[in-house]
């Protein structure tokens, strides 16, 4: 599995929020960590603004809550229509930089359905951890060729494609191409959480 870099200047909107979702769900630090595989160190560091946590580490700590990845990186201030200029978009970035993702929706309350572009180098793959049960992912190609793998099955797909799948379990986008493709994804969780 691919480790994602980290995402810096969302830490004290991350943490504050971590506090709030767990807390309202009465789970201790201890008990989230053995539910998320998140050590309980850095809950408490991501709580405290004090560490930026990964891609990955979102995700886990997502799941294991049953919120949606927006619900953590929100910042409570959606209100009037936004202008979401690509130069002020915070990317979320894998390891080695291969894969991002930009949210194409303003960070705020959490919603049901998320909006990302993916953007994948050639000879890049992202693996992602299973969404909360019934999550959807709804993807089109625009750039390049991609192969999506959902548990076993692989899927080959190329600019003008689109695949619709349950997320709730395992799956990967590579790009096994020359040139860099973009996606673009959209997110939709089973229930509102939040």
């Amino acid at each position: 599995m691919i480790e994602a870099s980290t995402v810096d200047d969302a830490a004290p909107a991350v943490g504050a929020n971590l506090r709030r979702l767990r807390v309202k769900r009465g789970l201790s630090l201890e008990r989230l960590a053995r539910h998320s595989g998140v050590s309980r160190a850095m809950l408490s560091q991501i709580e405290l603004g004090q560490s930026a946590p990964t891609i990955t580490t979102l995700w886990k700590i997502a799941r294991s809550l049953g919120i949606t990845f927006s619900a953590l990186i929100s910042r409570g201030d959606e209100g009037a229509p936004r202008v979401l200029r690509p130069e002020a978009a915070k990317l979320l970035t894998n390891h080695d930089g291969s894969f991002t993702s930009r949210a194409l929706f303003p960070f705020g309350e959490p919603r049901r359905t998320e909006f990302y572009e993916l953007r994948l180098k050639p000879r890049g793959a992202e693996d992602a951890s299973p969404h909360p049960p019934g999550t959807t992912e709804n993807l089109i190609v625009t750039v390049g060729a991609v192969q999506i793998r959902v548990g076993a099955a692989t899927y080959d797909l190329r600019a003008g494609d689109a695949i619709l799948f349950v997320a709730d379990v395992p799956h990967q986008y590579r790009n096994a191409g020359g040139d860099e493709a973009v996606m673009y994804l959209v997110m939709t969780y089973a229930q509102d959480v939040g």
